[in-house]
């Protein structure tokens, strides 16, 4: 079966780290490109951090920039998100997503077909 599953979301503090993590299954995620997004409450979903495979370019939103980090793993064919230093406004569900069949990255959402089930991060201040 063709899926991603996500975990390690939860509560922390200000100031804390949390490390997201995305497993996939029926298919090799390191010939696709990658991406972690967020919604949070009334907000549109949009791109944190993404990666395409065939040239190893990376993408992060201004805000995560220097605190957020994607990470694959081939040889466990799953993703990561760490993130540290973190702070209220990164509150949302996460969401993990691969765009099967293309290794180029891309920061929209539309361009993803697959995704993960979504994580809740809230970080109290």
């Amino acid at each position: 079966q063709v899926q991603l599953v996500e975990s390690g979301g939860g509560l922390v503090q200000a100031g804390g780290s949390l490390r997201l993590s995305c497993a996939a299954s029926g298919f090799n995620l390191g010939s696709n490109a990658i991406g972690w997004f967020r919604q949070a409450p009334g907000k549109e979903r949009e791109g944190v951090a993404c990666s395409g495979s065939s040239d190893g370019t990376i993408y992060y939103v201004d805000s995560v920039k220097g605190r957020f980090t994607i990470i694959r793993d081939n040889v466990k064919n799953a993703m990561y998100l760490q993130m540290n230093n973190l702070k209220p406004e990164d509150t949302a569900v996460y969401f993990c997503a691969t765009r099967l069949y293309s290794d180029y990255l891309s920061t929209g959402s539309d361009a993803y077909n697959l995704w993960g089930q979504g994580t809740q991060v809230t970080v109290s201040s």
